[in-house]
């Protein structure tokens, strides 16, 4: 049982990191300047659209790997969780093209979902940090860099 343990707790945390690495950081490194592109949509020069592809190719690989490998894991969820706000906020916009309300198959509606799944995705990044209750969120704010020690299998006795 505590190896099915280990491999679902593996799982999970390939299946949260999935978006970013790799499919998103590499489409980042194979089409730089197609992602360079979309970043000046708000960045207002060249080097600060570079500088946030390479920032957030950074945190892509690093963040992911550090949820992963439970090195420094709920510092790099807690990372992970603002940069799916953050992405949200800055590119997922769904009140900009002014036909959410307007049409079900308009470019509002359409970046509505993409903008909540970006919320979603960093709530579960958050669980991964804070834990599940105010005991664990206590330890993380403690303790930001420690690792939850996700693989570890801890026997406990029930008693009654």
């Amino acid at each position: 049982m505590p190896t099915l343990t280990i491999a679902l707790t593996l799982a999970v945390r390939i299946v949260l990191v999935l978006l970013f690495l790799p499919f998103s950081a590499l489409d980042k490194v194979v089409n730089f300047r197609g992602a360079v592109g979309q970043a000046r949509e708000v960045a207002p020069s060249q080097v600060l659209a570079t500088a946030l592809i390479l920032c957030g190719l950074f945190v892509e690989v690093f963040m992911s790997l550090g949820v992963v490998t439970g090195i420094a894991d709920r510092a790099c969820a807690f990372v992970l969780a603002g940069y799916c706000g953050v992405t949200a906020l800055l590119w997922k916009q769904f009140w900009k093209p002014g036909d959410f309300w307007a049409s079900s198959s308009g470019k509002g509606r359409s970046l509505f979902w993409d903008f909540l799944k970006n919320f979603a995705l960093g709530a579960g990044f958050l669980l991964l940090a804070f834990g599940t209750d105010a005991s664990m969120a206590g330890r993380f704010l403690a303790h930001p860099f420690a690792s939850s020690h996700p693989y570890r299998i801890v026997h406990d006795t029930v008693q009654d």
